[in-house]
């Protein structure tokens, strides 16, 4: 696998309220002292989800990189947050015990699905892993599912009728791929659904609503300018919606979104809200990396204190982005949890691209 990086979607800012009551509604915040809460250890590019176990919504965190962000750092541990209780503790990692980054997660019925991610040895080789972890919360235990077809890290992962996982593009290796892989939990199967119709990208984010997904941003490749030259990374500045076939889950139709807006993000983190109907994306930021904070540009990136959502799920006049601002920025997320009508992130980098161990909660209202 090789190194790899995002552009430009503009700005219409609409005020987002950011704080609520800490009894019934989490706020932001800025500061470690004044996280949501605190997982055992720093950890950044970890495949988060939640669960409910005896009534209480669990999030979850899998592999990663912790603080010393080389090769010797990335990590198969795993972490349990209570939200409501504002503590995590450390769990069983991963069953093979190899570290990975990029991995990505999804909960299905109630199970959480850990999919890929990327190995990086001494010498720096990074590799794309095929396998499926299985986690059952109340348990705690894992559970070997069916490899990927094309092993991707750095993709998204959308959930539909708490059955199929769609992982749309991502990285395979040494490029992106435009592949849309859907893993039916039910038979324990792989099958290709319609491709990504947009330039393939790494470290986009998205969410679903329904049979609505909404991907933006993430990293394209640039073929180089002659024979023998270097490729480049660019930042991505498109947005697409992908509506599901209602009788045929291999079937998306696929709709760009125009007059984006909004900065791009690369490795936000993001979700779909079925409560609030939107797809909701925070921090990130427009400067590309591999995996320590610094961009291929060779400066250091930092994270957006920015929060985004659609105004609408599918293309039309009325389509534009609401922005707001959060009192803190995050970014090299995978993954957003909702809980009691705030969002979390788990871990991440802060504005100096040090690893955090910080829990945060976000409000859309």
């Amino acid at each position: 696998m090789m190194l790899r990086p995002l552009a430009l979607l503009a700005a219409l800012a609409v005020s987002l309220s950011a704080c609520a009551e800490k009894g019934s509604r989490p706020s932001t915040s800025r500061g470690s002292d004044e996280a949501w809460a605190h997982l055992p250890e720093s950890v950044t590019n970890n495949a988060v989800a939640a669960a409910e176990v005896d009534g209480r919504t669990i999030a979850y965190s899998f592999a990663g990189l912790h603080a010393g962000k080389t090769w010797e750092d990335v990590t198969a541990d795993a972490y349990a947050c209570d939200l409501e209780a504002r503590e995590c503790r450390g769990i069983a990692g991963l069953p093979d015990g190899i570290g990975r980054l990029a991995s990505v997660a999804a909960t299905v019925e109630n199970r959480i699905h850990i999919f890929g991610g990327y190995t990086v040895a001494e010498d720096g080789t990074e590799h794309s892993t095929p396998e499926v972890w299985i986690f059952d919360p109340v348990s705690e235990t894992y559970a070997r599912a069916a490899d990927m077809p094309v092993p991707v890290d750095d993709s998204v992962a959308f959930v539909l009728d708490d059955r199929y996982v769609y992982l749309v593009s991502g990285w395979h290796e040494t490029d992106n791929v435009d592949l849309v892989q859907v893993y039916d939990s039910a038979e324990d199967r792989w099958f290709q659904a319609t491709a990504f119709p947009g330039d393939p990208v790494f470290g986009h984010a998205g969410g679903i609503v329904g049979r609505d997904m909404v991907v933006c941003g993430g990293a394209a490749v640039v073929p180089p300018e002659t024979e023998g030259g270097r490729r480049s990374f660019v930042h991505s500045n498109a947005c697409w919606h992908g509506e599901i076939d209602v009788s045929d889950p291999a079937v998306i139709t696929w709709t760009e979104f125009s007059g984006h807006q909004g900065p791009a993000r690369y490795r936000a983190a993001a979700t779909g809200s079925e409560r609030a109907g939107r797809v909701y994306f925070s921090g990130g930021t427009d400067n590309p990396y591999n995996y320590n904070g610094i961009g291929y540009d060779g400066v250091p990136s930092r994270p957006l204190d920015s929060v985004m959502y659609p105004r609408e799920l599918r293309p039309g006049a009325e389509w534009g982005f609401d922005i707001g601002y959060a009192t803190f920025g995050t970014m090299d997320h995978r993954g957003l949890v909702e809980w009691n009508g705030a969002f979390f992130t788990l871990g991440g980098m802060n504005d100096a691209q040090e690893v955090i161990s910080d829990v945060r909660a976000i409000n859309f209202d």
